[in-house]
């Protein structure tokens, strides 16, 4: 399997394809359930596998958002192409303002958008 951070483009009008959601998690985070709910949501939507990856901090640190130390976290989710490539699409669960709880509905939205920045249709 090859992985590559170089870009996603259009060539002649043609849109990426996803071969695959992929998430990286850990079943004792808190964070775990969230990013499973939504990375379910988005196999569905998308017609796609979903692997599920239990604490890859191999793969996290090379595909994945690292803090000011250069550390992973989990859970990040992923979707890979059909190109091989690899694009991080959640790695951080947006908090309600009024509430301070996770808002689920947000995260799905940020990675639909992230999706579509991709060239990918939902």
């Amino acid at each position: 399997m090859i992985y590559t951070s170089t870009p996603i483009t259009r060539l002649c009008g043609a849109l990426a394809k996803v071969r695959k959601l992929i998430l990286v998690t850990a079943k004792h985070l808190p964070q775990h359930k969230y990013f499973t709910k939504i990375a379910e949501e988005l196999s569905k939507r998308l017609g796609c596998d979903l692997e599920i990856r239990e604490e890859d901090y191999e793969f996290l640190s090379i595909h994945g958002d690292k803090d000011e130390f250069g550390m992973a976290w989990a859970p990040q989710l992923f979707v890979e192409l059909d190109d091989g490539s690899i694009r991080l699409i959640l790695s951080k669960l947006p908090i309600d303002a009024k509430t301070l709880k996770i808002d689920t509905n947000s995260a799905l939205n940020e990675a639909i958008s992230k999706l579509r920045s991709l060239g990918i249709e939902v």
